[in-house]
């Protein structure tokens, strides 16, 4: 997306379609003699088998600047999983490990932890995550983290380097770096983002104007992306949470631990494909309502943690505030579409910011009952203080 737009609290690194790939990994090359880097890719059984996988695999032969992958493999209960994840990452060579979160080694790890009082037992894409960098921190060579999704579409190789140079060129001083892309084929995607995380931001700013986490998620184009990096010292320092909240609750750690003129977000591609959720309008507990619910919860304990007083009233104002401004939205993508000729339900949109305001007060009664909610997996400086051994256990579980 060639503008030179800045926001007003983080660093935008736009896509101005003036450097190649070649270019681009030469610097890597240069950079990362100093500051190695370790890449993270959380995937399930089923998308292991998936084409994007192999896609992204046989592109990953050539950023050779990584030092380190991590493939945390979950939702794969059976040893022929974790045997087919080794035979299609084997291209990869040594520098490429499979940590398998359901096999008998990891289990027993967590059966510790868990043991010990450190919440380890939901699965899903934040453990696999936690885990991974507990991992890559046991190597003190390893300078920047980096994560990305392994089911999308269209990868190739410029979409990595633009997440890893930022934080790798030794002109720059970032610690922590966001993705964001178009979501878009022959129609807009992103559904969260577009009918819930944008227009529930703006409500919010009007109603918290001084509340400058609120202004700082607003500042992400794409607050949801799969993808980010990361310094050692914020992999090590951050906690994580384990449910759909992950993003948006990793945006509110970087925001508590690190200044805001280190964190910065980068266009990584023109488009961006992967695979959509279901919207299960009529089930609060699957597809984009559960994850809608997990992120507005996440939302609300951020800010009451924060000191701001979350009143019934308040709930009912903010709905009442999201729906009209999910309303003035709606018009603006109806022009976008327009104009860009894309098919645009107006109809279905309608009916997905009901939906989302009715999760607005779903997550509302979830946080009335529960304030703290479930506690975030810890950060690694506390795991690794009760178990200064642990880190090294993990790696002998590869």
């Amino acid at each position: 997306m060639p503008d030179f737009y800045q926001h007003e609290l983080i660093t935008t690194i736009h896509d101005l379609q003036t450097g190649g790939l070649d270019q681009m990994e030469e610097m890597l090359r240069s950079a990362t003699q100093q500051s190695k880097v370790g890449l993270v890719l959380p995937v399930t059984a089923s998308d292991m088998r998936a084409e994007p996988f192999g896609r992204i695999v046989e592109e990953l032969r050539g950023a050779d600047y990584v030092d380190t992958i991590v493939v945390t493999l979950g939702v794969a209960p059976s040893e022929a999983d974790y045997q087919e994840t080794l035979q299609k990452v084997a291209p990869l060579g040594d520098r490429c490990r499979v940590l398998w979160t359901d096999g008998p080694k990891v289990q027993g790890l967590y059966d510790q932890l868990i043991d010990a009082g450190i919440p380890v037992s939901t699965p899903g894409k934040g453990r696999s995550v936690w885990t991974a960098f507990g991992y890559l921190l046991a190597d003190p060579s390893i300078e920047v983290f980096v994560l990305h999704d392994c089911d999308i579409v269209d990868y190739d190789r410029t979409l990595l380097s633009r997440l890893c140079l930022p934080m790798v060129h030794p002109a720059l001083d970032f610690e922590f770096c966001k993705a964001y892309y178009a979501r878009v084929t022959d129609r807009m995607h992103g559904r969260v983002v577009r009918l819930l995380v944008m227009p529930l931001l703006r409500a919010l700013m009007k109603i918290y104007p001084d509340n400058r986490f609120v202004h700082f998620l607003a500042n992400f184009r794409y607050p949801l992306s799969g993808e980010f990096s990361l310094t050692r010292n914020l992999a090590r320092s951050n906690r994580i949470p384990s449910d759909w909240g992950l993003e948006v609750g990793t945006l509110a750690e970087v925001f508590r631990n690190t200044s805001l003129k280190r964190v910065c977000q980068a266009d990584l591609c023109r488009l961006y494909e992967h695979k959509h959720q279901d919207a299960s309008l009529h089930n609060k507990q699957a597809g984009l309502m559960k994850m809608a619910t997990d992120i507005l919860t996440t939302i609300y304990r951020t800010l009451a943690s924060q000191g701001v007083i979350l009143s019934d009233g308040a709930f009912i104002t903010l709905r009442s505030l999201f729906l009209r401004t999910a309303q003035d939205c709606i018009r603006q993508y109806a022009a976008d579409a327009r104009i860009n000729g894309l098919d645009y339900d107006r109809h279905g949109e309608e009916t997905m910011i009901d939906a989302f305001a009715s999760c607005i007060t779903a997550a509302a009664d979830i946080f009335r009952a529960d304030p703290n909610g479930a506690e975030a997996i810890p950060n690694w400086t506390r795991v690794r203080a009760a178990f200064p051994d642990f880190v090294d256990r993990l790696r002998d579980a590869t």
